[in-house]
């Protein structure tokens, strides 16, 4: 199952390459930790755990050790130190004894469980006492983990946002999990940074245009169709037409696509200009005869967000009039939507919902994109993700470990094995010392030995992550054979229920 022109001999930060000198004598066993510290001016208070299963599949499991790439690191590494550093012996017996298998257990919690900020999120330790050193020799490809976690914990702070608007000026939650679409693909780093992200944000909602996060979601997490997207109109499409033939890049979009939805950019030149003399105007007709499903969706792409979207919508209830919901905000026709990807972030978002509410608009009529601020603008120190060793074994006995710096204690690690559990108050508390109970120890065996020992799919992970305010379970249900038919549906399509 892993990549199999990779090596992980060679994924590591370099200096790694010397600690199997540098542990005490007799060392059999390094037992370590990740987590998303606690800090008290921390913006977010708790995280989505997600995307461990595909960096263990990809990279991890099976064997992955060859003599091949023995060699390979072997000759590398003396170059890059201009030494003989690298433990070529100690590689060689995971080959022979393990058949390139890696001898590490990982326990993790859940993919999909949201866990407040502080507690462990997953253990790594090494199965043979030879391979000590094998443990924190993967720190640097397992705390990549901070960027699907991130993203997944952004991903859901949104949906909090709109789930708490959406609730309050319409009385229900339908659509929401439609409500923010992954405009990020072209704003990451590279076509994995794209995977994981879009994956990751595939965990709270089914809207994407970031095609390598619905592969990743297929591949990897067992899910036939994670995300749906709608035809959409960029720049070129309407700019090509010229600026006097605007109104002709309009009515074409119409005529290419009848029924279903199609979204619209529409501030090539003047998005008032557009929304008052040619969609309500000129195709005023045009719009109001398509069905509701098949919604015209305009885009504004440029000003400041909130100003434009009130200033849009308003043009709109001119032009096509508005309804009041049963909860007595003001609606658009069900044929005609917003849509507002420029400019996004939680502050933003929170600003144009705020905005619409105040001047009695529903959330139903608008929805957004976000691309940089959901997929990139984001490090690990958004989370203050790290990765600590708290037990190591010597001479059959074993020694809580521990870091405590005096200039910042919350860099303070956790001491000993630890567990996860849910105490008798009903809080999520880590567990150090040893002295957590295995039958209340959320944490589960995910890798060992090599081997992949559960495979959680996306179904289920969106299960785990849902909010507390998604009640109706018939929001969250769809038929799997909908999807393979390639049939989305129209409405609520997480998987699971709560």
């Amino acid at each position: 199952m892993a990549a199999e022109n990779f090596n992980i001999l060679l994924a590591t930060d370099s200096y790694k390459i010397t600690h199997y000198k540098q542990y005490p004598p007799n060392v059999t066993k390094v037992y370590s930790y990740f987590e998303c510290r606690r800090r008290n001016e921390a913006q977010f208070s708790e995280v989505v755990f997600f995307g461990l299963q595909y960096l263990l599949k990809k990279y991890l499991a099976g064997p992955v050790v060859t003599e091949e790439k023995i060699q390979e690191a072997k000759v590398f590494y003396q170059l890059h130190f201009r030494q003989a550093v690298f433990d070529e012996e100690g590689w060689r017996k995971i080959l022979e004894k393990y058949d390139g298998r890696l001898p590490i257990r990982i326990k993790a919690v859940p993919e999909g469980k949201v866990i407040p900020r502080g507690n462990v999120l997953f253990t790594v330790e090494n199965t043979d006492p030879d391979f000590f050193w094998l443990t924190n020799y993967i720190e640097t490809m397992l705390v990549q983990m901070w960027y699907p976690i991130t993203v997944a914990t952004i991903s859901r702070e949104f949906k909090k946002i709109l789930a708490k608007h959406l609730k309050a000026t319409s009385g229900s939650l339908e659509g929401l999990d439609f409500k923010l679409h992954d405009f990020g693909y072209r704003g990451v780093s590279s076509q994995e940074s794209a995977a994981l992200g879009g994956a990751a944000h595939l965990v709270n909602f089914c809207s994407t245009d970031t095609v390598a996060g619905v592969l990743m979601a297929q591949r990897y997490y067992g899910c036939p169709m994670a995300g749906f997207s709608i035809p959409a109109a960029e720049h070129s499409t309407i700019i090509s037409w010229g600026r006097h033939r605007e109104k002709e890049a309009f009515e074409s979009l119409l005529d290419q696509f009848p029924t279903g939805c199609v979204s619209v950019v529409s501030d090539s030149y003047d998005i008032f200009n557009a929304c008052k003399h040619i969609w309500g105007g000129k195709l005023r007709e045009r719009v109001l005869e398509r069905g509701d499903d098949s919604t015209l969706v305009i885009r504004p792409d440029s000003g400041d967000p909130a100003e434009t979207v009130i200033e849009v919508i308003r043009i709109l209830e001119e032009c096509f009039g508005s309804s009041v919901n049963s909860v007595g905000y003001k609606l658009l026709p069900s044929n005609l939507r917003i849509i507002q990807g420029d400019g996004i972030d939680l502050s933003s978002v929170k600003e144009i919902l705020e905005k619409l509410r105040d001047e009695g608009w529903s959330m139903e009529n608008v929805l957004f994109g976000c691309g940089s601020s959901l997929l990139q603008k984001i490090n690990r120190d958004t989370l203050n993700c790290a990765f600590k060793c708290s037990y190591v074994e010597s001479n059959g006995k074993g020694m809580d470990v521990y870091k405590q710096p005096i200039t910042d204690p919350s860099k303070r690690s956790k001491r000993g094995r630890l567990s996860l559990r849910r105490n008798s108050d009903g809080f999520i508390e880590t567990v150090e010392h040893g002295v957590g109970k295995p039958e209340e120890d959320m944490l589960v065996t995910v890798f060992e030995n090599g081997s992949i020992l559960q495979d959680y799919l996306l179904e289920e992970i969106r299960k785990n992550a849902l909010l507390w305010e998604e009640e109706d379970p018939n929001c969250y249900q769809h038929n799997r054979d909908d999807l393979q038919a390639g049939e989305p549906l129209q409405k609520h399509i997480i998987n699971g229920v709560p």
